[in-house]
Parts: structure tokens; C-alpha cells; sequence
């Protein structure tokens, strides 16, 4: 993945061979968890949603790498490391792995082997088949079209009646009042008509 400040995009990965990665309410949660320490300080979740088998993200990408300083050394100036947002996703992924597979008294992969990361307001977008030859703005239509499909996938799946009743998602941030701290509105408001 090669992220660029200033665009969105659609990522996403599933459990290795399908299988779940989520199994009961507290790895849902716990997994939000890591999305804020590991994704928030490079970029704005404009929507989300986890599924039993696999999350979907959409991130508008601020920061593609950030400076790590390490305190508490007795060198005239502290240690920095550069860390990039694909190092802080594999971290993200890697420690919820080692967690459930504590949990679930597994070994090996939990997620397949690579995590998928589309650019969806690039220049360089070739115009996805679903979107027709007279739309004004292609590119707002995909974010839109987007930012739909993330929360519909719970209801698509047979999880929930309406994208509302399905708990991990950002959909009940946008429409039933949740006052969740992941999602950007300002910015998501910026790009999509919500």
C-alpha cells in the first residue's frame, strides 16, 4: 500500500480463509480500540463498519508517517524512529491477532496475508462500472456510492434489518445518534451528502 496525504481511501482485509475474526462483543470492541490508537493519528475515519469475517475502513489519510520519540533516555536529545501508517495498520492487525489467538488457544494468521487499500478520490481512478456517463461528479459519486456499501454490509449479510440495528458500524454515528469518537463528520460532510 502507498498512501498519499490528502485522499481517501476504501481499506480493508477479512479473516484468513474466511474464517471469523471476531467472536463475541469484547473483541469487536477491543478491535475499536486499536482502530483509534493505530489509524487516528494519520487520518479521519469517514466510515467503518466490522463484520464477523472481515472490517471495512474509509480514511481520509493526513499524516502518511509520524516521528516517534522515545523519553526517558540520558542522551542529550531523545531517540526518533520514523513510523508510517502501513507499519501502524500491520501493528494494529498483528497485536488483535496475538489476542485472539490468546483467546481462542490458536496459532498462526488471523487476517489474510495482505490488507487492501484503494484510493478512491485519486486523479488516477479509473470510473468504476457502476457509476453511468452522466454523472457531473464521478468522484464524489464513488465516495458516495462508498461510504452506502460499508454501512449496507450487515444488512447485505443478513446481520440487521436496517444498517441502524448493526452495532459495529459507523452508521449508527450518522443516523441514530450514537455519539461515537471514531468518525470525522466534518470532514466525511466535506466529500459525501449525509
Amino acid at each position: 500500500m502507498q498512501f498519499q496525504k490528502g485522499y481517501i481511501y476504501h481499506i480493508y482485509n477479512q479473516g484468513n480463509n474466511r474464517q471469523k475474526i471476531f467472536f463475541n462483543r469484547k473483541n469487536y470492541l477491543y478491535f475499536l480500540q486499536k482502530m483509534s490508537t493505530y489509524i487516528l493519528p494519520y487520518g479521519d475515519i469517514l466510515a467503518w463498519c466490522l463484520m464477523p469475517n472481515h472490517f471495512h475502513w474509509m480514511v481520509y489519510v493526513r499524516e502518511t508517517e509520524l516521528i516517534e520519540t522515545s523519553e526517558g533516555f540520558t542522551l542529550s536529545e531523545p531517540l526518533t524512529k520514523t513510523k508510517t501508517f502501513n507499519h501502524s495498520i500491520g501493528i494494529l492487525l498483528r497485536t488483535y491477532t496475538r489476542a485472539i489467538n490468546k483467546q481462542e488457544r490458536r496459532t498462526g494468521s488471523l487476517f489474510r496475508k495482505e490488507t487492501k487499500a484503494e484510493c478512491v478520490n485519486c486523479l488516477k481512478l479509473d470510473k468504476p462500472s457502476f457509476i453511468g456517463n452522466n454523472i457531473i461528479n464521478p468522484e464524489r459519486q464513488y465516495l458516495q456510492v462508498l461510504f452506502e456499501y460499508i454501512h449496507q454490509n450487515p444488512v447485505k449479510a443478513g446481520l440487521a434489518k436496517k444498517i441502524t440495528d448493526w452495532e459495529f458500524s459507523s452508521a449508527c454515528d450518522y443516523y441514530a445518534g450514537r455519539k461515537g469518537r471514531l468518525v470525522n463528520k466534518k470532514i466525511a460532510k466535506e466529500y459525501i451528502d449525509i
